[in-house]
């Protein structure tokens, strides 16, 4: 009997040291220095960083662009408050509206804590028309008042970001 009991031990301790659970991508890589000095972490996909374009930059691109692909940097005005599934980055010139973040595959999350934080992002930029309910969605997440919820009631076309990696600036 004691025999059979110290196997089962012996078998319970080596299932839980040989734990296998696999990183989904949603846990930051440790700091990390870019080469221009700039100092942060890794959500999603690590990538060079070369020729980032200001939100605001990317903006005014897309008015002559349905989609493009590349590196875009800007502050982050607003982040999911329920899972870090999403993200604002607003841009200087305050007549462009903000530009929805999304993360490729939902296969990573941001801290819900860095609203006003600098970004780096390497990905996809298009136009989307955002249906009513999808932007009433938003709002809720956002944490946004039912004043403002009900306010939503027109669907709008917006220019949406697709990231496959964010690398979040160390403040």
């Amino acid at each position: 009997m004691k025999k059979q009991l110290l196997l089962i031990t012996l078998m319970v301790a080596f299932v839980v040291s040989c734990n296998t659970s696999q990183d989904n991508g949603t846990e930051a890589d440790p700091i990390t220095t870019l080469p221009d000095g700039k100092k942060g972490e890794f959500f999603g996909e690590a990538f060079t960083t070369d020729n980032a374009l200001s939100i605001d930059d990317l903006i005014a691109q897309m008015s002559d662009n349905d989609s493009l692909a590349l590196q875009v940097t800007g502050t982050i005005s607003e982040v999911c408050q329920m899972k870090g599934c999403w993200m604002n980055i607003k841009p200087d010139n305050e007549a462009y509206d903000a530009v929805m973040v999304r993360f490729k595959d939902y296969g990573f999350f941001v801290p819900k804590d860095i609203a006003g934080r600098q970004i780096l992002m390497n990905g996809y930029a298009f136009k989307e028309l955002t249906p009513v309910d999808e932007l009433k969605h938003y709002a809720e997440d956002a944490g946004k008042s039912a004043e403002e919820i009900a306010a939503i009631t027109e669907p709008k076309t917006e220019i949406k970001f697709l990231a496959s990696g964010v690398f979040l600036i160390e403040e």
